[in-house]
């Protein structure tokens, strides 16, 4: 990087081990083409899904392609970030052994989901290298990611959510009938989840207690540890939050609903990222005011529950009684430019380029208060 050049260098991460590596690639790909290129220098970094950094140059080809879904490959370059606090640069090692200096990270964007990305541990690298980084820390991330967790901690909290069962690969081995028991007394159909995954992968629903054993190795395949709820009636709203854990008060967009069409039985993944015209997402969603308010209120409780910053989109579903319960909170959504995350935002007065450059002046700010 030119020393003449001061913009602050931006690094955005993104494919890695988890299974929606796709999924963060197409992100990436939305977020590195809006950043200021005025304010910001940026630094396309793929992580391969055995976990090698490197450079990606051809960021802006991925797409969402079933045939050929975008991937990092390794290339037999890597990058290599410091895990010392003394602002040293990153590494690039290129195919015949020789390493340069890239220049130190000013701020990290991270869009990578699920584990290894959204959990904890890529957050941890940035808080050992005192580094800025986009998004929540280790505790809100890792509390965030495991949906178990995210809900005890409401429950004890006060904030409504579903019931929901616990269910390890471990019990399902060793007492299956406890484990049955305790699944069919929520009531069928219940949705069986891995705990620690988004994207809807490995997600099924499930109306007959003959089918709970195909559900639930199909979730193990992505998480030994998975949850059970029974199905919500009522519709699926979110809403997106934005702020630091340093602001009294957080803002919050209008909230979207959505509408899935088609062979969709929920909002799997071919309807949030492939079948597209199966999926709506209104906002603002067409609810009254005091359900928005309702709705807007407990989204930043529970952003300031699990101590977040910069952004998360909480999950919920309104019944037909117009109780609002929590379903979840995600701190690394999707960013696609027609994810619902973006999307409330610029129906709420935010459009995307400015979004992105608030969440990186969020990053930097709290980043100085901490010094």
């Amino acid at each position: 990087m030119p020393e003449s050049d001061h913009r602050p260098l931006v690094a955005v991460l993104f494919g890695g081990r988890s299974s929606e590596h796709a999924v963060s690639c197409v992100t990436a790909a939305g977020v590195i083409q809006a950043i200021d290129d005025d304010a910001y220098r940026v630094l396309p970094i793929g992580i391969t899904k055995s976990g090698v950094w490197r450079i990606v140059e051809d960021w802006s080809t991925m797409a969402f392609d079933p045939a050929n879904m975008p991937e990092v490959i390794d290339n037999g370059t890597e990058v290599i970030p410091p895990i010392s606090a003394q602002g040293l640069p990153l590494l690039h090692r290129d195919a015949e052994g020789l390493y340069t200096e890239l220049g130190s990270v000013d701020v990290f964007f991270p869009l990578l989901h699920g584990q290894y990305g959204e959990d904890g541990t890529l957050q941890g690298l940035f808080e050992l290298s005192d580094t800025a980084f986009v998004g929540s820390g280790v505790f809100a991330s890792a509390a965030s990611m495991d949906k178990h967790y995210t809900k005890s901690l409401m429950a004890h909290a006060g904030i409504p959510t579903c019931p929901w069962e616990l269910v390890t690969e471990t019990m399902w081995e060793t007492d299956q009938a406890d484990a049955e028991a305790r699944i069919l007394a929520l009531s069928l159909p219940v949705f069986v989840k891995p705990a620690r995954a988004g994207s809807s992968m490995g997600v099924s629903r499930v109306e007959s207690a003959a089918g709970l054993d195909a559900a639930l190795r199909s979730a193990f395949d992505h998480d030994s540890k998975v949850i059970v709820e029974p199905q919500v009636v009522g519709r699926e709203i979110e809403c997106a939050v934005l702020g630091s854990v340093h602001d009294r008060d957080v803002r919050v967009s209008y909230p979207g609903e959505i509408e899935v069409s088609g062979d969709h039985s929920f909002y799997d993944f071919e309807a949030k990222y492939l079948d597209l015209a199966d999926a709506q997402l209104t906002c603002p969603a067409r609810v009254d005011e005091e359900t928005t308010a309702r709705i807007q209120e407990l989204s930043a409780s529970v952003f300031r529950l699990f101590d977040c910053t910069g952004l998360s989109r909480v999950d919920t579903f309104v019944t037909d009684s117009g109780e609002v319960l929590i379903n979840e909170i995600n701190t690394l959504p999707g960013f696609t430019p027609t994810s619902a995350y973006p999307f409330m935002w610029a129906n709420s007065g935010i459009e995307y380029p400015a979004l992105i450059s608030e969440l990186i002046t969020i990053a930097l700010v709290d980043h100085a208060r901490t010094h």
